[in-house]
């Protein structure tokens, strides 16, 4: 290996664990306990090293985010393979968000409810978001008019089951419920 490969190898390893670190920080403290100093102190590197791979907190929130798009799109993709049935495909895929935002409420937090640069809808859009996306269009089946405004309403609707069940604004006994009546008004 040469010296500039193991050069990239060792920042790529850094990299993971400044995200490792922080991921890990945000879910015993929360995200304003993320500070390049924790982290620098975490991971025994000085903090010109954290700002030689994030210019600071946002980016690390950024690309802790991207992860978790990457993770949900994974999730997602699973769900729309598996299943036979259109709708035991959406059901499914619906369950597998909420899920996943239940399982990682941190990253969940970090993805679509803190500010962060991640741009939606635009150029710009990372592909891990994009693959996310997809997968929920995918999951109404074929055949639909205006597949991504639909999957758009569809992903405001979990969102809003995610965020009022975090808060505790809806009780966690009618999840299953709602999840029904969400699945039965997308299946139309």
């Amino acid at each position: 290996m040469s010296i500039a490969e193991r050069r990239e190898r060792q920042r790529a390893e850094r990299y993971e664990l400044i995200l490792a670190a922080a991921r890990e920080l945000a879910e015993a403290e929360g995200w304003d306990a993320v500070t390049t100093r924790r982290l620098a102190g975490l991971i025994d590197y000085s903090q010109p090293v954290l700002y030689s791979h994030f210019r600071g907190k946002a980016d690390i929130m950024a690309a802790v985010a991207t992860r978790g798009f990457e993770e949900l799109a994974a999730r997602l993709r699973m769900e729309t393979t598996n299943v036979a049935g259109a709708a035991d495909v959406l059901r499914n895929v619906c369950a597998a968000y909420l899920d996943f935002a239940r399982s990682h409420p941190v990253v969940y937090e970090a993805m679509l409810v803190l500010p962060t640069k991640i741009k939606f809808a635009s150029e710009e859009t990372p592909t891990a978001l994009r693959a996310a996306f997809a997968e929920l269009v995918a999951a109404l089946g074929p055949d639909r008019q205006q597949p991504e405004f639909l999957a758009e309403v569809l992903w405001s609707a979990l969102h809003g089951m995610v965020v009022l069940a975090q808060s505790d604004r809806i009780p966690a006994a009618g999840a299953a419920v709602r999840l029904n009546v969400l699945v039965q008004r997308f299946s139309r």
